[in-house]
C-alpha cells in the first residue's frame, strides 16, 4: 500500500490536462441518429487519411496537388472565421475544444470542396478510350452522387448536432465549391501540362 502511495506521489498533479479535440464530437445521449451523424461528421478525417496513404504509396502528382488544395481550403476557412467572427449557435463548456467561431462551417467547406473537385475530376479529367461508354458513365454518376450525398449528410450533421447554423453550413458549402472550382481550374489548365516534365 505504501508503495502505491509513493508511486502516485511521483506524478505531477499540477499539470492541466486537455483532451485532443481533433476527433471529439458530441451528440445527444441515447440518440442513435445523432450518434450516426456524429460518426459521419468524422468523414473529413477518413478522407485525409486516404490522401496521406495515396501520397505515401503512389506519389501521384495530381493527388499531391489535390491535397495541397485541401490544405489551402482549410487555411481559407480559418482566415474567414477570424474575419467574420460569428459565434456558434450553442456555447459548449468544453475547455476550448472548439473554435469559438462558426462562420463558415469547416466541415461543410471541406466536404463541398472535395465533392466539387471530384465532380470536375470525374467528368472532365477522367476519359477512357473504350467501348463501354454506358458502364463508364454509370460509375461516374454513381461516384458523383455518392460524393454529393456524403457532403449533404456531413453538412446536415453539423446542424443537427448544433455546431453550426443553416447559414454557416450553406456559406461553408458555397466557399468550398468556389475554392474547389478555382483549384481544379488551376490544376487542370495551368499545372497539369507540366506534370510530365516534373515526372521525367
Amino acid at each position: 500500500m505504501d508503495s502505491i502511495v509513493s508511486n502516485s506521489s511521483e506524478y505531477d498533479q499540477s499539470i492541466d490536462w486537455v483532451p485532443l479535440s481533433l476527433t471529439f464530437v458530441e451528440y445527444p445521449k441515447g440518440n442513435i441518429f445523432g450518434k450516426l451523424l456524429a460518426l459521419f461528421s468524422l468523414t473529413p478525417f477518413v478522407i485525409l487519411s486516404g490522401f496521406i496513404s495515396l501520397i505515401l504509396f503512389r506519389r501521384d502528382l495530381h493527388t499531391i496537388t489535390f491535397f495541397f488544395g485541401v490544405l489551402l481550403n482549410e487555411i481559407c476557412n480559418t482566415v474567414l472565421k477570424h474575419i467574420l467572427r460569428e459565434p456558434r449557435p450553442l456555447a459548449r463548456n468544453t475547455n476550448l475544444l472548439y473554435s469559438e467561431y462558426g462562420m463558415p462551417s469547416s466541415h461543410s467547406q471541406f466536404m463541398w470542396f472535395f465533392a466539387s473537385y471530384m465532380l470536375y475530376f470525374t467528368f472532365i479529367r477522367l476519359q477512357y478510350a473504350n467501348n463501354k461508354a454506358f458502364k463508364e458513365f454509370f460509375w461516374k454518376v454513381a461516384g458523383a452522387v455518392s460524393c454529393i450525398a456524403i457532403a449533404c449528410i456531413v453538412s446536415y450533421s453539423r446542424i443537427f448536432l448544433q455546431y453550426h447554423t443553416w447559414k454557416q453550413v450553406i456559406y461553408g458549402a458555397l466557399f468550398g465549391i468556389i475554392i474547389g472550382t478555382i483549384w481544379f481550374t488551376i490544376i487542370n489548365v495551368v499545372l497539369t501540362p507540366y506534370f510530365p516534365t516534373v515526372i521525367s
